[in-house]
């Protein structure tokens, strides 16, 4: 006869099972709303890109230390078979991450930093579980994510601001979002000078197209706030389309780690930069965008130019498939400016062009730099081949902002007149 024990540890299997079979079910459901948002998406192929009602979660805030686990899990989805964590050297100080190892600083074993962990013959990895999770939010480690999958495909996308102005940049950008739609959720950073802008998706994203709906959300911010800097392109986690050649893609920290949260950072804030309350009814509350939503996105930003919205250097008439309809300076049309624009812009040229910032529009000041602005072949020639391009940035910005001229490199003077005139407005220099 089994005793009480037998009778319980049963029932607690069984309820196991149940519980289960209903998350199974419940995956299963969301799937086929995923797939049925995608049929109507296609069914629209050809009428304007409208922003498809977003997947959201439709739980409770979690209670148990197991259910924030389970949420903050399914939100910072990376890869599942690595994670880094944060480490202080002892010789510089200096922090830094690496992979989590069952063989880190083990002596006889580990020859960090002498030999790079993805060349390490010794590799012993710790996948993601439950307990390390739970250890990044109670305090005992810091954890990142590495969040380009091995399919190069991506859960989220992710931009850090991290200049002095990020919270006028952070708020233009959130700004340029909400006019499209594009739910986001800002985390400030663990140092508190800084902030992540999270997009969370209903099911993994092509990294490129992602990307691309990053960096057009960008470029739009930027025709609105031209004081932006071009460097945020190289600021996208993950920051490549595709998987290097022996590497795991760029990290980001992960938040809401215990000692920072003590001191307000690493947590999720509104529009007034000040922390939720309940970190995890927020969280909880946060819709998943729609694959679908995000292609459209990116297809109508590449069909305008303005993913990045700056040429390639380099750019010759043979791959160019149109050349007959490029303007004398190669850039593409211009986008109507519906802000008020000056009848003359007047400029000095001397070690520089210089032109005055006075009575300009932002779109126009935006424009004006990006004259001076180009896109890397050695990046994608770098991407291409599955290279790092850790230390190559995707854009070249020549254009400085001082306080009353944006300065500009002599060659630009054809270029701007060609840009003045197409506004309608004269050049004076």
């Amino acid at each position: 006869m089994p005793s009480l024990r037998d009778e319980i540890l049963a029932e607690l299997t069984r309820g196991e099972a149940h519980l289960a079979d209903l998350e199974r079910q419940r995956q299963a459901a969301r799937s086929r709303m995923e797939a049925l948002r995608g049929e109507l998406a296609s069914l629209s192929a050809d009428g304007p890109i409208l922003p498809l009602p977003p997947l959201t979660e439709e739980s409770l805030a979690p209670a148990t230390p197991a259910e924030k686990v389970r949420l903050f899990r399914a939100l910072f989805k990376g890869r599942e078979d690595i994670f880094p964590t944060r480490f202080v050297s002892k010789k510089t100080g200096k922090a830094g991450y690496a992979p989590a190892c069952a063989n880190k600083f083990v002596r006889g074993v580990c020859d960090l930093p002498r030999v790079k962990c993805s060349e390490c013959p010794n590799q012993a990895f710790n996948a993601v579980d439950h307990r390390v999770v739970l250890d990044h939010l109670r305090g005992r480690h810091v954890m990142g994510v590495y969040p380009l999958l091995d399919d190069e495909t991506c859960w989220f996308l992710a931009i850090d601001f991290d200049k002095a102005s990020w919270q006028e940049d952070v708020g233009a950008f959130a700004e340029t979002c909400r006019a499209l739609e594009v739910p986001v959720a800002v985390e400030r950073s663990r140092s508190g000078n800084g902030a992540h802008v999270w997009f969370f998706f209903g099911a993994p994203v092509a990294a490129s197209i992602a990307r691309k709906m990053g960096c057009s959300l960008l470029t739009e911010t930027m025709s609105r706030r031209h004081e932006l800097s071009m460097g945020s392109y190289d600021r996208l986690f993950p920051n490549q389309d595709t998987m290097p050649r022996g590497g795991f893609g760029n990290l980001i920290a992960l938040p809401l780690q215990f000692e920072p949260r003590q001191q307000g950072n690493s947590v999720f804030v509104n529009e007034a930069f000040q922390a939720y309350d309940d970190q995890w009814s927020y969280l909880a509350s946060l819709p998943r965008i729609a694959p679908s939503f995000v292609e459209g996105l990116a297809a109508e930003a590449t069909r305008r130019g303005l993913v990045v919205g700056v040429r390639l250097a380099e750019l010759s008439d043979e791959e160019d498939s149109t050349p007959w309809r490029r303007r004398p300076s190669g850039r593409p049309r211009q986008l109507p400016i519906s802000e008020p624009l000056p009848r003359e812009v007047r400029a000095v040229l001397a070690q520089r062009l210089f032109v005055e910032k006075a009575s300009l529009p932002s779109p126009l000041l935006n424009e004006i730099k990006r004259l001076a602005a180009f896109q890397i072949p050695e990046f994608y020639k770098k991407q291409s081949l599955r290279l790092s391009t850790a230390l190559t940035p995707r854009v070249i910005a020549c254009a400085e902002d001082l306080a009353q001229h944006v300065a500009l490199p002599r060659g630009c003077l054809c270029d701007l007149e060609e840009l003045v005139q197409g506004h309608g407005a004269a050049l004076e220099v």
